[in-house]
């Protein structure tokens, strides 16, 4: 027997997962199906949303070779102007055996601004269906 937290919804429902003959798996604790069908999927195939920062390239207006406006220098100085990583996301949950492989490669992929919110930074990761998409905006 195996328990576990739901986190599909606010409730938390604590669910106790055995198996049954054939492989066959029951929950109980469940107030609702989600809850069956999470703890299904998180004995048998866990998958996770990764999160992380990949590094940014040069860009335009706060480079370093931009113009020398007070202004932008102060900006730059305090970090106000092109931060060092840009925070990204998978577009769904990654299966948990490749978690490590896939920050590898987040943190290996360099991007150039501007980039809009929700861009595709990298597209179907190893034809998984995964996409790496931008969290924020950065002109």
């Amino acid at each position: 027997m195996r328990s576990l937290t739901c986190i599909v919804c606010p409730i938390g429902c604590s669910l106790s997962v055995t198996e049954k003959e054939k492989g066959e798996l029951e929950v109980t604790g469940n107030r609702c199906p989600r809850g069956a069908v999470y703890a299904v999927e998180e004995i048998t195939a866990p998958k996770r949303v990764v999160t992380a920062t990949c590094r940014l390239g040069p860009a335009g207006a706060c480079s370093e070779s931009a113009s020398q406006d007070p202004i932008l220098q102060r900006m730059r100085r305090h970090g106000l102007c092109d931060p060092r990583r840009l925070p990204v996301k998978t577009s769904i949950p990654c299966p948990k055996e490749y978690i490590d492989e896939l920050l590898k490669t987040i943190y290996q992929t360099q991007v150039k601004p501007p980039v809009k919110r929700g861009d595709v930074i990298i597209k179907n990761w190893k034809n998984l269906g995964l996409d790496v998409v931008a969290a924020r905006a950065l002109d």
